[in-house]
């Protein structure tokens, strides 16, 4: 019954996507060729066209499911298959957890009734409003005897109450069977399931749906159901799946329902490009339950034009036994130092080297870390930008507290809206002024061109205006006319200009706020980007980012305020009292946003754009997981910290529990040895996996003591020490 179905595996670069690409071009034209009648061949040769069918969600005729394991690689592939294919066929791509909060919406009617909830349009939360409105239901149960006995602060402990939800969506766990799984655990079973189902129902009642919430119901609730089986089998007839090894368990449970009623599959899988195993992904059940059930084809292993070929037997032969003497070619070299300082100012000067005497091209560099810190970033992109050289930080988690724009957007926020009083100080205002008064100013005679990055107040003279000028009140707090500093003429023509501009624009926006003439403080975040740090200035890729992820963060911050206020005043009959709990809600709204990205909360990362010209041909700088994730490759690999112990530790990448969600271990308890030996298969597949996807040149980068002064003994230390040697 399956053996059309392939289960395609391969290591990284290894042709597995294009092989999918080609199965799916062979089913298109065989589902035209059975459709194609005398007549409609002759038009077709006249036309040199395809039939196209429709790949939607709500298609009327048997489709294809086309999945790919994280966004990044969604993008990709669709644009693969759609040059491939000459845009032939509508392409509609989805990661996993995408496709089953697609079905959740399309379906939700039919939730609704199965839970008797309230009839409402749902919205999905964000992970930074998820983790905010939480911590507010849960903390009145949060004592300080619970956070004491979890060894967690409050932030830290809500989370990890979301990632075991999270966890147990993906695994197909019910809620109420979370306890069987963690019967030891930071809290009691108990009061860990309690809490999770009072958040559950809590968003239900709200229509309000997180990422956990989204895959419970898919599992729970809409898998099982007979009428959705009936309708999903109908609507897909193909699956074609991408690096499924990153997949959780409910996604081969949906793609079992569909081989079980004869649709037919091609799927890929590398077993040394897990990489979301600490995350949800569930390999090892992937593989025991799909490739039984296709014709397995194994794609040559290690593709030609990588060094994998040469290096991987070498390499792991070298980390599980040290003691041996392994001839490495001269394609791997080292950049040693004392202190790690000295190793990243010498690593980037071998960068700029190369890239100068035209030995590789900044687009074929990548820069790969356990962890890239404050101190690495900066010194990075301090030398290699002075030397006209881009930089790309990788889907870099930052908070967006940590860009002087976005401090200073939020401090005029706080001196627009009133009763934000409390949340401003000196220097704040000090360094809004700086940030505020760069590029363009109006001038009596003309407008003066200046460089964006150029400020016209300068941080002294914004420090004497914020003395002088800045006016404090837990209500109203003012910025006085600069006539205020007895010696304003110190300031210079240039500053005064700035500053009274920066006056004018908040005194007509105060005015149009008091008559209500600002939709939102997005509309005022908004005219505040375009009026000071826009005006038609090109901003760097890296602000015009993090400006996007502001605006997106704060449009979504103020959807679900709407949703919870209408369920909070409009059970009031009052419309005094209605209108009276708008205006003070309003202002908690806009305090509560303002401190939420003070916590230096790391919000969702904004829609993706591409960089295009100049700013494509950068130096890749990226994690071990986000370059792994991203499935890149380059001509030069610089891996840096190479020492650190943290190159066999998940890190951030593996949340707490998560090998007890596993099918093959459901429940069983976790020892040392099994994490002995988790960490020695991920430091394997991360070596074969990035070996796999350099081609000519790597740089093992290594300093004797760490950031923190300690010395660094990490599992790598053989293999650099092999380097060293030979040189």
């Amino acid at each position: 019954m399956f053996s059309h179905s392939i289960w395609i595996v391969g290591c990284s670069s290894s042709g597995k996507t294009a092989r999918l690409i080609e199965q799916f071009k062979s089913w298109m034209e065989d589902e035209n060729s059975e459709h194609r009648t005398f007549y409609t061949q002759k038009t077709r040769q006249k036309t040199n066209a395809a039939i196209p069918k429709s790949l939607h969600i709500n298609q009327t005729e048997p489709s294809v499911l086309i999945l790919a394991a994280n966004d990044d690689n969604r993008r990709e592939l669709a644009d693969r298959i759609v040059t491939a294919t000459a845009g032939k066929y509508p392409v509609r791509c989805k990661t996993p957890l995408g496709f089953f909060q697609d079905e959740i919406i399309l379906f939700w009617p039919l939730i609704v009734c199965s839970l008797n909830l309230k009839a409402q349009f749902p919205v999905r939360l964000r992970p930074e409003t998820e983790q905010e409105l939480a911590t507010k239901l849960w903390r009145p149960h949060l004592d300080e005897e619970i956070l004491r006995s979890a060894g967690l602060n409050e932030y830290r402990l809500v989370r990890r109450i979301l990632d075991i939800f999270q966890l147990a969506a993906y695994s197909c766990t019910p809620v109420e069977e979370i306890g069987h799984v963690l019967t030891t655990a930071f809290l009691e079973p108990e009061f860990l399931v309690s809490l999770l189902l009072d958040w559950r129902n809590w968003c239900l009642e709200r229509g309000l749906l997180t990422y956990a919430i989204i895959t419970d119901l898919y599992s729970q609730r809409l898998l099982i159901n007979p009428d959705y089986q009936q309708r999903l089998t109908k609507r897909y007839r193909r699956i074609l799946a991408d690096d499924v090894q990153d997949y959780p368990a409910v996604a081969c449970h949906l793609f079992e329902l569909l081989l079980q009623n004869k649709a037919v599959g091609a799927f890929t899988y590398n077993p040394d490009g897990v990489v979301r195993l600490g995350l949800g992904a569930d390999p090892g059940y992937m593989e025991k339950t799909l490739a039984p059930r296709c014709r397995v084809e194994t794609l040559v292993e290690p593709p030609p034009h990588r060094l994998a070929g040469q290096l991987v037997g070498p390499v792991v032969k070298l980390l599980t036994e040290p003691a041996l003497i392994v001839s490495l070619p001269q394609t791997v070299q080292s950049i040693q130092t004392t202190s790690r300082a000295q190793l990243l100012r010498q690593t980037a000067e071998v960068i700029v080297r190369a890239i100068k005497n035209g030995e590789v091209e900044p687009e074929q560099v990548a820069v790969i870390a356990p962890g890239l810190d404050a101190i690495a970033r900066y010194t990075f992109v301090e030398i290699l930008t002075k030397q006209k050289i881009m930089v790309e930080l990788l889907n870099d988690q930052r908070p967006l507290i940590s860009f002087p724009t976005i401090r200073a957007l939020l401090t005029l926020m706080a001196l627009v809206y009133p009763g934000l009083g409390r949340l401003l100080d000196r220097d704040a205002v000090a360094e809004m002024l700086v940030v505020l008064s760069r590029g363009y100013i109006d001038t009596d005679k003309a407008k003066e061109v200046i460089s964006p990055t150029y400020s016209h107040i300068d941080p002294v003279r914004a420090g004497l205006i914020a003395d002088y000028c800045f006016q404090p009140h837990p209500e109203h707090p003012n910025l006085l006319p600069v006539t205020t500093f007895d010696r304003w003429d110190r300031l210079g023509y240039a500053a005064t200009a700035a500053y009274n501009e920066i006056l004018q624009w908040l005194e007509q926006q105060r005015s149009q706020q008091e008559l209500r003439l600002i939709p939102s403080p997005v509309s005022l975040l908004d005219r505040a980007i375009q009026h000071f740090l826009w005006n038609g200035s090109n901003l760097p890729y890296e602000q015009l980012a993090a400006l996007r992820e502001l605006l997106e963060t704060a449009q979504h911050y103020w959807e679900i305020d709407s949703r919870l206020q209408q369920t909070a005043v409009f059970a009031d009959s009052q419309i005094q009292q209605v209108q009276n709990a708008a205006i003070s809600s309003w202002q908690k709204t806009i305090a509560g946003f303002i401190q939420l990205l003070r916590r230096g909360t790391i919000t969702a990362n904004p829609y993706p754009v591409r960089p295009i010209g100049p700013a494509a041909k950068a130096v890749t700088f990226a994690t071990i997981f986000q370059y792994r994730s991203s499935r890149r490759s380059h001509r030069w690999h610089f891996w840096l910290d190479a020492g650190s112990p943290l190159w066999a530790k998940g890190g951030a990448a593996t949340l707490f529990g998560a090998p007890l969600f596993l099918q093959e271990r459901l429940g069983k308890p976790w020892t040392a040895e099994d994490e002995k030996l988790a960490e020695e298969q991920r430091l394997r597949r991360i070596i074969a996996d990035l070996l796999s996807r350099v081609s000519e040149r790597i740089y093992l980068c290594h300093s004797d003591l760490a950031v923190n002064g300690q010395e660094q003994l990490g599992p790598l230390l053989p293999l650099i020490h092999q380097v060293s040697f030979r040189q």
